[in-house]
């Protein structure tokens, strides 16, 4: 039986800015269709942050987030996964309120603290659309990214109070020491969903050897057929990890929070660009990719 392979598309994130790309979706609309036009391509989860519209800096502003879900569920049926990492600069509690607002069937879970470092694209580029950009970059030198067992705590339970399965967002192997504590304290519940992020500095890099550490140590501690896992590699390694990944057993993410570019030199237009690479992939290794409704079976997501 072919196995079907969970792709999700992160549609626009927190840690490009506008001037990366001209392609980056900043408005609600543009945010929502091309989280549509993903959808419609083979992602079966798109993972959903939200921005001021007038300067594309990140924002925790829940009537941008209603107006993306909105237009994204009237259009089509794809999983949506809200963040709950947001964006710097924000509390645990403006991170979280999207899962309180719109009890989506998942939400990202960071699984602890990092630095979080953002400052080293900085030189790559001599001017800027807006002049938020630079400073927030550079401030990520000195910023952690903070997720104390208190705010795993906090989270989990307005996770469980929403019906929302976690995401649980892995940035290094002790991240997964941290779900594996918040499992046994009965805060997290069985099967867990894991989601590798390597290529973020302060974090796990995308080698395959250290995928090959994470999907050990997971088997490890949850046991093989315990969990549900993705992966992806930040920037240039964004298909090859996503490709081993898939090849590993795993699923996979892509999309323009994590990757500007198609191929070497060659910005992504879309999203949908994006997704429809990584399913034209999995497709040459007689893998296919998931429905929505396939996938919400995979990950146990039931309303």
């Amino acid at each position: 039986m072919t196995r079907k392979v969970i792709i999700t598309a992160a549609i626009t994130g927190s840690i490009h800015t506008p001037t990366m790309s001209p392609y980056l979706p900043i408005t609600p609309e543009e945010i929502a269709g091309q989280a549509v036009e993903a959808a419609r391509a083979g992602a079966a989860a798109v993972h959903i942050h939200a921005r001021n519209p007038e300067n594309g800096m990140p924002s925790p502003d829940l009537n941008l987030f209603r107006e993306i879900i909105e237009k994204i569920r009237s259009e089509v049926d794809v999983i949506i996964c809200i963040t709950t990492g947001g964006g710097a600069g924000m509390t645990v509690d403006q991170r979280a309120a999207p899962v309180q607002e719109f009890m989506p069937e998942l939400a990202s879970f960071n699984m602890g603290s990092i630095n979080f470092a953002l400052f080293p694209v900085i030189t790559r580029y001599t001017e800027w659309k807006y002049d938020w950009e630079k400073p927030f970059l550079e401030a990520s030198k000195a910023n952690i990214f903070q997720n104390t067992f208190a705010d795993l705590e906090k989270i989990c339970g307005i996770m469980r109070d929403n019906g929302t399965k976690p995401e649980l967002e892995i940035y290094d192997v002790g991240h997964l020491y941290n779900a594996k504590f918040l499992l046994s304290q009965g805060f997290l519940d069985p099967p867990l969903f894991l989601q590798f992020v390597m290529g973020i500095l302060g974090g796990i890099q995308p080698t395959f050897y250290d995928l090959l550490h994470l999907k050990e140590t997971a088997d490890r501690l949850f046991g093989e057929n315990q969990y549900q896992w993705s992966a992806f590699g930040a920037g240039r390694m964004e298909f090859p990890i996503c490709t081993v990944a898939a090849l590993m057993g795993g699923n996979c993410r892509v999309g323009m929070e994590d990757n500007l570019y198609l191929g070497e030199g060659e910005l992504a237009r879309s999203n949908a660009e994006l997704v429809e690479k990584m399913v034209r992939i999995i497709r040459e290794f007689s893998l296919v990719p998931a429905t929505p409704n396939e996938a919400r079976e995979i990950l146990k997501i039931g309303r």
